[in-house]
């Protein structure tokens, strides 16, 4: 049986988040006399305050995560961040207060943001939010910046995960994991390689894009609402931030896109950034012993996944 973490286990590896954190901020010179925690499942969020900064420090990772590409990552995040600031885009910015670039402290690796105030009475509307992401493709379209294509798909944690699950039969079953290691083996070279994905489906154009579904990943700000968590932006199409969305979402993006003069999307493309994502949602339960809750988390998405047809490429 799979060994999961404990209650006990994760409110020391808060504290522990909280503490370098808060240790970090005062190096750089804050003042932090009451640190708050806002936010935390994957990540810590903590406001230091009275100082209007909020510390993000990922806690859930996978196994093998390398702190040196994991610092790369972050610094791509608040470089992005910071041109759609500077660009008047609405995002939660960089502190200016702070150098910008991550920091690493006490096993922890850490980026450091303005404080927002939130509009906790605000309901998710994640159909106007999908058109919102087409003004974001839009801004995102002229951004200088070297970015790697599909980064986000995180294909050598799929790999890993799959070949984890294998010890863990409680998680997921063998026909389960036997059909997501094939459809990975079809998928996987469209997914590393641009060339590939270039031949597969021709003419589709690719983009700087946010990474991680940027419709769940808007801040209701008290004075507007924020694009946030460009943890995994990256280089690739625009159906990307669209994977797993519904015909309404889609729907409302075109409109969006439509606006801008952008192309519509692709449903050849939406149908394997579809099946991509599914295969994410496979590999987070490899993450399941750090947070147990994703076992109940992911299982409508696992079911969904069970009764979709097989994807191939092309």
């Amino acid at each position: 049986m799979t060994d999961f973490v404990t209650s006990s286990h994760m409110a020391r590896r808060t504290a522990a988040a909280v503490d370098a954190a808060v240790g970090a901020g005062r190096e750089l010179g804050l003042t932090v006399t009451d640190a708050t925690v806002l936010h935390e499942l994957f990540s810590v969020v903590v406001h230091l305050a009275p100082a209007p900064v909020v510390v993000r420090v990922p806690v859930v990772l996978p196994q093998s995560t390398d702190p040196v590409e994991q610092m790369r990552s972050m610094q791509a995040e608040l470089e992005v961040t910071q041109w759609l600031a500077d660009r008047g885009e609405p995002v939660v910015a960089p502190s200016p207060l702070v150098p910008r670039k991550p920091v690493r402290r006490g096993g922890f690796s850490m980026t450091f943001w303005q404080f927002v105030p939130e509009d906790h009475s605000k309901e998710p509307d994640h159909v106007a939010n999908a058109e919102f992401t087409a003004d974001l493709h839009a801004a995102l379209r002229t951004y200088p910046g070297r970015l790697s294509f599909l980064s986000a798909a995180q294909p050598w944690w799929i790999t890993q995960s799959l070949a984890q699950l294998e010890r863990c039969p409680d998680l997921l079953g063998a026909d389960d994991l036997e059909r997501a290691r094939g459809q990975w083996r079809a998928l996987e070279p469209l997914v590393r390689s641009q060339d590939a994905f270039a031949e597969v489906f021709s003419g589709v154009e690719l983009q700087p894009i946010h990474g991680d579904c940027p419709p769940a990943n808007i801040f209701a700000g008290v004075e507007a609402d924020l694009y946030c968590d460009f943890e995994l932006v990256t280089w690739g199409p625009v159906e990307w931030d669209l994977a797993a969305l519904g015909p309404q979402h889609r729907a409302a993006y075109d409109r969006g896109a439509q606006r801008h003069c952008m192309r519509q999307l692709n449903e050849d493309v939406v149908g394997f950034v579809n099946a991509v994502g599914m295969l994410r949602a496979m590999a987070a339960l490899s993450l399941a012993p750090q947070l147990p809750v994703l076992v109940e988390y992911l299982q409508p998405a696992l079911d969904q996944w069970r009764e979709m047809p097989f994807t191939r490429a092309r």
